[in-house]
């Protein structure tokens, strides 16, 4: 990204934040998977939406915690890379976990337990504090003038339009899992409201 003036450009936050959401439960299913998945005999989307599966009393909900700790580790990362401007990170960060509380109210009701408050806010202060961390360290780099301009002069023979078209792709692929999961999240809760009726 150039950093000029800033441009307001709706579908580019819309898909960052879409990529960022999607990476996070991405990377906190794979967490999940081998830190839960080890020690419960089914692993279902409960451990990733429910308050209860985060507690401290059973050695499956420190894994769990854990997931949800290493997996806001993570998402700073990916704000290196989708994000880029450290003046953002928090906004993004609070966005991605607003986004987790309204789907954990879908799908298990309001968060009634401490420890699922007192994980989520560490993990949005972790994901904002190291993400502009991070962003802000490469935006201090220094940047050589002899090769800015022999990049300039290059500019189409260079790649960067191929940096473009493939980060404009990974936007819309990661888009594409975020929608998929969010129909694996409401059929999931449209078969568990059909079981309560048919019982």
């Amino acid at each position: 990204m150039f950093y000029g003036a800033m441009v307001w450009d709706p579908w580019l936050i819309v898909s960052q934040i879409v990529c960022l959401q999607c990476l996070y439960y991405l990377t906190l299913g794979m967490l999940m998977s081998l830190l839960v998945g080890t020690r419960v005999p089914r692993l279902t989307l409960l451990y990733l939406f429910d308050f209860a599966t985060l507690t401290p009393r059973t050695p499956t909900g420190w894994c769990a915690i854990a997931s949800f700790l290493l997996a806001a580790v993570a998402g700073a990362g990916f704000m290196l890379y989708v994000i880029e401007r450290a003046k953002k990170c928090l906004d993004f960060a609070a966005t991605l976990y607003i986004i987790h509380l309204f789907i954990s109210i879908v799908y298990g009701g309001w968060p009634a337990s401490v420890t699922w408050w007192v994980v989520n806010i560490t993990g949005l202060a972790i994901m904002a504090l190291l993400g502009e961390y991070l962003c802000i360290r490469r935006e201090l780099k220094e940047i050589p003038i002899s090769s800015r301009l022999r990049a300039s002069k290059n500019f189409y023979r260079s790649g960067c339009l191929f940096q473009f078209s493939f980060r404009f792709l990974l936007y819309v692929e990661f888009t594409n899992y975020f929608f998929y999961y969010l129909a694996l999240l409401l059929i999931s809760r449209v078969h568990k409201i059909q079981q309560v009726f048919l019982h």
